[in-house]
């Protein structure tokens, strides 16, 4: 079960580091419940794609330094590591973008079932990217 755990998040970072969205939502269950730093939880893989699109308008990230972690039955995970991005356009309440650049600690959390993400949390310091895109 670790190994499959381990591989469903592996497609998920390799498809968002790739800027495929289709291939995340392919990860998650339908009834997927996102929760995301700083914001209201999302259910649905249609609201998940709908996020993903405003994020890509906003910002372009990829993701280094992963470590993945997976608990031994399979049905939990958590990976750790850094974001590098540059934020393109100016987020509804968030500072104004200037193609600024940044780079962060984060982290995700998991709940797997039958092999697809039922939950999805990421967290970050939303107070140490303002401060970097505001310098």
């Amino acid at each position: 079960m670790t190994d499959r755990a381990r591989a469903t998040i592996q497609s998920y970072f390799e498809a968002f580091n790739a800027g495929d969205t289709a291939g995340m939502v392919a990860c998650l269950s339908d009834d997927v419940a996102h929760h995301v730093n700083e914001g209201k939880v999302r259910v649905g893989r249609a609201a998940f794609a709908d996020f993903c699109a405003h994020m890509s308008r906003c910002y372009k990230e990829n993701l280094t330094d992963m470590v993945i972690f997976t608990s031994p039955d399979g049905t939990r995970a958590a990976a750790e590591y850094i974001v590098n991005g540059s934020y393109l356009a100016t987020d509804a309440g968030l500072p104004e973008a200037r193609g600024q650049t940044y780079r962060l600690p984060a982290g995700s959390f998991f709940s797997l079932q039958d092999g697809k993400i039922t939950r999805v949390v990421t967290y970050y310091n939303l107070a140490d990217w303002v401060a970097q895109v505001s310098a």
